[in-house]
Formats: C-alpha cells, structure tokens, sequence
C-alpha cells in the first residue's frame, strides 16, 4: 500500500480498523500474525505463574487447588484484558505515528526532487523503462552542463564587465586598478600608461605585464626540452612531499585527540624537514638508496639524458628506453601546462568578441604571439588594438635575458654621452672669446680675483675641490650584494632622461629660430634615440621577473570609448583565474583557529596551575571533594564558590575525571549522585 493509501490518522479512532487511533491493528506490522503473538505472550506469562506457583505451594494446597483448569482460565483471561491490551495499543498508536511522519517526509522530498534536474533520477528512470543498452543519458547530460557552464560563463563576464565600468564611472579615469583585481593583483609587473606618440590627445598606449610564478600555476609548465628523468623526479618530488603532508594531518589529528596545543607554523615546517630523510637521499650511487624506493636504479639510468625527441637512427620500440619515454609522453606531462595556457586564453578571447587576424604559437619555446591585425605599421593600424604575449622562461633563459639588457642599457649610456659630448664641442666653438655667454664664462673671468681672496681666508678655491655631483641627476649611493644582483636601473634612467632634456634645451638656446645643418644632424639623431630609449624604457626589466608564465599585453585605446581597454581588462581577470591559483599564504592556509582563544583560564582542565593563586586551588580542590563525595563534603565559608567546572578537553570521555585531578577511580557520569553532585556547564 503507497504511503499516500494510509489512514490519515489521528482524523480516524477505531479498536479494529488498521492504523485507526486506538486501534489494535498497524499496517506498519505487514506480514506478522498479530494473534498468534498474543496467544504466544499470554501463555508464556501463564505458565511462568503456573510454573511458580507449583514451585512455592505445598502439594497438600496443589492439590486442593484446579491448577489446570480455572486458575488458568483465570490468569489467561487477566493478562489479555489488561496488559496486553494497553501495551497492543501503545505499540500500534506509537507505529502510526511514525508511519505519519515517514510519510510527510516522502512527500516534501518528492516535492524538492520534481523542482530541480537530477541526472541520476532520469538515468534510473530510464533504465526501468528499457535498460541501459537502449537508452544513454550521458550525452544530454554533458550537454546539461556545458550549456550551465556557458551560461554561467556570460553571467560571471556580464558581471565583469559591469563592474569594470563602475569602477571607471566612480574614478573618473582609467587606472591600473581597471585591469587586475583581487588576489591576482600581486602578479602585475609593470603597467604604464602614456599618450600615444601619433595622436597624444586623443588616444592612449598601454603596457601591462603579468609574471605568474611556478608555484601559483594550476597546471605545471615545463619546457620542451627537458629530460624525461626530471620529469619523472619532479612527479616523485610531488609525490614525496603529497605523502609527507599526510603525516602531518594524521600528526595534528593525534595531538588534538590527546587534548594537546596545536603544532605551530614553525614546528609544522620544521616536522617536515625532519621527514625528508625518511622518504629520500643524496647517495645516487647505491641501488638500495631511499630515493630508488618507488623507481629503481636501473630504470633511472636509462632515462639518463633522454629527451623530447629519440635519433630515428638508434630508436627501438621494444626498447626499454623507448616504451618508458612513451608511458610518460601519454600523460601529456610536457606539454598539459602551456597547451592549458594557450587554450584559455584563445577561447577568452573568442567568447569576449575580441578577435586576432594574427597567431603565431612557437611551440618549441614556449611562446605565443597574438595580434589583432596582421600588420605592425602603427601608420595603418587602427587605434584599437592589442597585442598579447605569452612566454615561459625558465632561469636559464632569465640569465640571458639579463645579460642582453646590461648591455643595451650601457649601449644606451654610450651613445648618449657621445652625442652629449658632441654637443658640449660644438656649443663651446659657437661661444665669443670676447663675451660672457654662461656661467663658466663668468666663473673663468672672475677666477683670478676669487683666488686672490681665498688666498687671504686660507681656503681652498673652487677649482681644487673634488667635484662629486655632476648637476644631471643626484649623487647615486654605493651598492650592495641586493642591487648587484637586482639591477633596477632607475638611477641610470633618470640621468639619460635627464640629459635628453637638457641636450634639447641646449640646441634651442644655441640656435633659436636658426636650422644649420649641425642642428639638423644633432637634432634627428637625439629624436631617434630619444624614441629607441622609450621603447627599451617601455620594456619589462628582466631582473624583475622571476622564472614561470610571463603575459606582456600591449593595448591602444581611443580616450574616450576605451573599448578594447575594458574588454581586456575581462579577459586578464578570466585568464588569470583559470591559470593562477593566486598568491596563498601558507601561514594563513594552516591557520584553523585564532591564537588570541589559547589562554591559560580557558585551559579545560580540572588540575590547578602553578600560577592559580591558593585561594582558587583550595576552592577547587573543595568543589572536587564534594564531587567525589556524591555531595557530603562541604565548602568552607572561606573559600570563593566557583563560577562553572569546564569540560574535559576534546578527546575525553565526557565525565570521566582524570586521575591527575584525584577523581579516576570513582568516573562518574554527567547528573549522577545527589544532586549538585554531577558536572554542571554554566
């Protein structure tokens, strides 16, 4: 019978009919003879009397007495009228009730279940109708899925946009903030914005570039050429680590179960320092060593040097080398990362309406370049556009990349201090002998007088003094072992700045409204390397990046609509979150509870400590005396009453005082005794 057939009770009371209220009948007893149950009972208590009753009397009263004919009667009749009945109807009152509940239960899930798709409902739904080999729901609800993945996708970028624009609408300009937000916002390396060289008022060139660590990679990025052998052992790395975090877990979970202080930050690191040793070692040599525990010796050597690709020459297929190069390569653990990478940001770029005429994916080094046109004339470009892109570098390649940009920033200083130097010629060749045209013509006539004068103080003049500052840019401090390695060329770049300036001041005040020749020559090649010298400005100083995925994003924009700058702002923040795990404090990530909650007057023990003052310790001792002794003991007037007995700590059996208070061997349980005599939580 379906559960919505039953009797609606309490509505319905009979004696008889099942499930009725004070009825002897459930239907919750199904298939059970309720009778012969009855008949059972009531002739097992009968005999029990009879039984005792034989056993007790003397044989003379047995006798005078008709055991098996009315005294029986007389029992039997006795515990069916009464006994039986109340229990019988208790029971039956108690079943339908549950029965009651069980089924508004049922159809309040019924409810919720006809209001939301459920793959599982369906798939069992349609096996009952013709099986599993006639009716596949998989692909519809695949394709569930991805429509509520696309669908939430338009949502969360709608989304995007539209607090891009706020936030532009509330600054009143565009910032760097338009771009990344939130736990990404530490990956930026760099982000300018200028006026565009062409049209400066109107349209605006932005730099923006984003270095994503190794660590904070969601999937690993390794270059093409790397060994299959540090594949492996970064896997087993991983793996090792993976095993030592467990030992942690079960360590913290041990100590919380004993009632101890959780392990701190310092101590968890510590710990697992300790347990390197444990699962690996630096002897490469012996075939027994614990780094050969998962992969022997032998399969390491042969893995030795082995790379992305095999000579056709000395390649075999039955080779162990060979087949141990294929398990690896069929994991796609060279690749998955950068393939990842590409995928994402090719397919953000497709769903945000943000097209490129021009892709160029250098497989092989790990780089992508990405335009919105084809052509790189900034003549003939529109002035929105973009251009993405994507690296990985390692440290080698960082080295180098260092290396190149040392010498382009003093290949800069050189030429610079050439053409200042040029300058510096020629301005003296224009200056009349006969004339004062500066402030050295100046200090050069008057030097003969200004000696005379400090000849009577005693001081030194000007000329033999040490000259220090050279009036371009300030006094540069000395460096250190940060700087040397951290090269951040901002002093240098300021001083060229600043003589590019000075240079063309200098040729106006020479030649005002003239245009000889000299000026002409001087003048076009200080403007081209005025423009060199922005460009490598404009570049991302490689000493500030470290080794991982590196997205350099160059974008123009028109002032006004800022189209595709909001555009991309979206498409940074969506790549970002799909590559990035963000930046995670392990501090913080460990971090289950607040330090500031671990106090000694919270400390959930029965023991007094050696700081408690005597007047707390002989209250609490009075207190336990009066526990242990079910409530006889009494407490001094003396001694304050405390204010609540706190809980065992976590792991305790609840009530059971522990020996180090006195009370072990009583164990009472929570209210037992007399009265004020068990444990009370305030």
């Amino acid at each position: 019978m379906a559960a919505m057939d039953l009797p609606k009770s309490p509505n319905v009371f009979h004696p008889e009919k099942p499930s009725a209220v004070g009825s002897r009948n459930s239907l919750a007893q199904e298939y059970r003879d309720q009778q012969k149950e009855v008949n059972q009972l009531l002739e097992e208590e009968t005999n029990k009397v009879i039984h005792h009753l034989t056993g007790r009397l003397p044989k003379d009263v047995l006798e005078r007495l008709d055991v098996m004919g009315g005294l029986k009667e007389k029992l039997y009749n006795y515990f069916n009228q009464n006994y039986q009945n109340m229990f019988n109807r208790y029971m039956v009152t108690s079943e339908d009730e549950m029965v009651k509940k069980v089924r508004n239960f049922i159809d309040g899930e019924e409810t919720k279940v006809l209001a939301r798709y459920t793959p599982k409902e369906v798939s069992d739904l349609l096996d009952a109708v013709g099986g599993a080999d006639k009716f596949n729901t998989g692909e519809i609800e695949k394709s569930m899925v991805n429509m509520y993945g696309h669908l939430q996708g338009h949502i969360q970028r709608g989304v995007n946009e539209l607090e891009s624009l706020t936030n532009s609408i509330l600054r009143q300009k565009t910032d760097t903030g338009a771009f990344i937000r939130g736990e990404n916002a530490y990956s930026i390396v760099k982000c300018a914005f200028k006026d565009n060289i062409n049209k400066p008022k109107t349209v605006t060139d932005v730099k923006l570039s984003v270095n994503i660590l190794d660590s904070e990679l969601i999937s690993p990025i390794f270059h093409y050429q790397v060994t299959v052998e540090y594949l492996i052992k970064d896997l087993l790395s991983k793996h090792l680590i993976d095993e030592m975090d467990k030992e942690i877990e079960k360590l913290k979970d041990e100590r919380i179960d004993q009632g101890q202080e959780e392990l701190s930050d310092s101590e968890i690191l510590f710990t697992k320092i300790g347990k390197v040793e444990n699962y690996t070692d630096d002897n490469k040599d012996d075939p027994k060593s614990r780094r050969y525990k998962l992969i022997a010796k032998s399969i390491m050597d042969r893995l030795l040097d082995l790379r992305a690709e095999i000579d056709p020459e000395s390649f075999d297929a039955m080779n162990v080398r060979e087949n141990l190069k294929k398990l690896i390569d069929i994991e796609n653990i060279r690749n998955r990362g950068f393939n990842t990478a590409i995928n994402s940001i090719t397919s953000i770029l497709d769903t945000s309406r943000m097209g490129y005429q021009y892709i160029e994916n250098l497989k092989n080094a790990r780089e992508l370049v990405l335009r919105e046109y084809e052509d790189t004339d900034t003549e003939n470009l529109p002035d929105e556009r973009y251009q993405v892109r994507l690296r990985y570098l390692d440290n080698a390649q960082l080295i180098e990349e260092r290396k190149a940009y040392d010498v382009q920033m003093k290949s800069f200083e050189t030429e610079i201090q050439h053409i200042w130097d040029l300058l510096f010629v020629i301005y003296e060749d224009t200056k009349s002998s006969f004339s004062v045209s500066d402030f050295t013509d100046l200090a050069k006539k008057k030097k003969s007088r200004i000696g005379k004068i400090k000849e009577k103080t005693g001081e030194p003049v000007y000329e033999d003094i040490d000259k220090v500052w050279d009036e371009i840019s300030f006094v540069k401090p000395a460096e250190t072992e940060v700087e040397r390695l951290n090269r951040t060329y901002l002093y240098e770049k300021d001083k060229i700045r600043q003589r590019i300036v000075i240079m063309r001041n200098k040729m106006k005040a020479m030649y005002d409204y003239q245009y000889p020749i000299e000026r002409r020559v001087l003048e076009e090649r200080l403007k081209f390397l005025e423009r060199e010298y922005y460009k490598f400005d404009y570049m991302i100083n490689p000493y500030h990046v470290q080794p991982g995925l590196f997205l350099d994003v160059d974008i123009t924009s028109i002032k006004r609509k800022k189209t595709t700058l909001n555009a991309m702002a979206n498409v940074l923040n969506e790549f970002l979150h799909g590559v990035s795990k963000g930046f995670q404090d392990a501090a913080f990530a460990s971090f289950s509870r607040r330090r500031s909650t671990v106090r000694e007057d919270i400390n959930q023990s029965f023991a007094s400590s050696d700081e408690t003052s005597s007047r707390e310790t002989s209250s609490g001792s009075a207190y336990l005396d009066l526990i242990n002794s079910g409530g006889e003991a009494s407490v001094s007037d003396g001694a304050a009453k405390p204010k609540a007995i706190a809980a065992p700590k976590r792991g305790r059996k609840p009530g059971v005082v522990t020996a180090k208070s006195g009370g072990a061997k009583r164990g009472r349980k929570p209210g037992s005794g007399r009265s004020g005599g068990g444990l009370r939580e305030v």
